[in-house]
């Protein structure tokens, strides 16, 4: 299914738009959920360090060039292409490590599901995969059997980030192909929209990433959407209470209430993440925060506690501040559990299949 453009990311920030919003999106755009990463503090570091920026400098000069071909122009085909590229990566490295395991796809009549087929990626868009195997099959063309997917999956998200108006920042190369993908392996290693701020934190320290650094990549947000069953039960029940959440703002409620009924509904249906400027990559997903217009329970759970309420309210005020810190972030989250050669990983030349 081909997605629409969406409307420019100017003048969203009244309420009838976060509702239009609503409505218009219900069969377009369609991004859930939530960052975190994975292995411990001391692999994190030494994968840094086997990581470098011009990795391909000899073997494949051209590489960003050719990514960042193909990125452009899905961005302008399919702009759901952003948000779905990028929450691909974060799964990515949340599972197994940053080594392009998601990508795989189960082998027809296979006892063991791949991991893209886990319950918890079942909302990941198709247009994040397509973005990855055009990449990879242009680069094959010039460089053949030289760049991994893991990279190829690393360069395109940052792309991405940045042509929705974020920072530019450099990617350091390396990575190898993991050769396990199992969706056995998936539950226990992502947040879920209602997790309470100890678990999130629990996962994000397992990755060896900060409180910090969960603030910071949580900022992602501030780009793509979510289908109601994730934030339904805000709504309505929140944790059993037969009560909305009360750190949601009222306006928002009664909005999101209308296009999501406690009961039944179109299951397409889906919000913006951030109300004010949902196609905008900028730092107004904390100052919605303030203003209780966090969509998810951990989003909004961030505000909430103390331990991470004022880094929220200085990056609500510091665009710069926040770009820095999420390219630095980012780079740290892109470094969880490396694979490296023919011992551990492979270089696929198709993405979707073990070598």
């Amino acid at each position: 299914m081909s997605v629409p453009s969406p409307p420019p990311p100017s003048s969203c920030s009244s309420f009838p738009f976060v509702l239009a919003c609503l409505l218009i999106f219900s069969l377009i755009l369609n991004t859930p959920c939530i960052l975190a990463a994975k292995t411990n503090n001391n692999n994190a570091r030494s994968s840094r360090r086997q990581l470098s920026v011009d990795y391909y400098a000899k073997s494949c000069p051209q590489l960003e060039q050719l990514v960042g071909s193909v990125t452009s122009q899905q961005f302008k085909e399919a702009p759901v292409s952003g948000p779905a590229t990028i929450r691909l990566f974060f799964h990515d490295c949340f599972v197994e490590g940053c080594d392009g395991s998601i990508l795989i796809a189960t082998k027809p009549g296979s006892k063991e599901l791949a991991e893209k087929d886990a319950l918890d990626n079942k909302d990941l868009r198709v247009e994040g995969f397509e973005s990855i195997r055009k990449a990879k099959a242009l680069v094959e063309s010039k460089c053949p059997g030289v760049v991994s997917c893991a990279d190829i999956l690393a360069i395109a998200a940052r792309d991405y980030v940045h042509l929705a108006g974020g920072p530019y920042y450099q990617v350091k190369k390396g990575r190898w192909d993991g050769k396990i993908s199992m969706a056995s392996r998936v539950p226990f290693n992502l947040p879920r929209a209602n997790s309470t701020i100890d678990q999130i934190i629990k996962i994000f320290n397992a990755k060896g990433l900060t409180i910090e650094d969960m603030v910071v990549l949580s900022g992602a947000h501030t780009i793509g959407f979510a289908h109601c069953e994730h934030f339904v039960s805000r709504l309505y029940d929140y944790r059993g209470t037969k009560q909305p959440d009360p750190a949601i703002d009222p306006r928002l409620l009664r909005a999101l209430r209308m296009a999501c009924p406690h009961f039944g509904g179109n299951t397409d249906i889906v919000a913006p993440f951030d109300v004010t400027t949902p196609f905008l990559f900028d730092h107004a997903y904390y100052a919605n925060l303030e203003g209780k217009l966090g969509l998810l329970a951990s989003d909004q759970v961030l505000f909430l506690d103390p331990r991470t309420k004022s880094l929220v309210q200085e990056l609500g005020k510091d665009k710069q501040k926040f770009f820095q810190a999420f390219a630095v972030a980012m780079e740290k989250m892109g470094s969880i559990g490396v694979k490296r050669g023919r011992k551990h990983g492979e270089k696929r030349k198709d993405c979707g299949m073990h070598m």
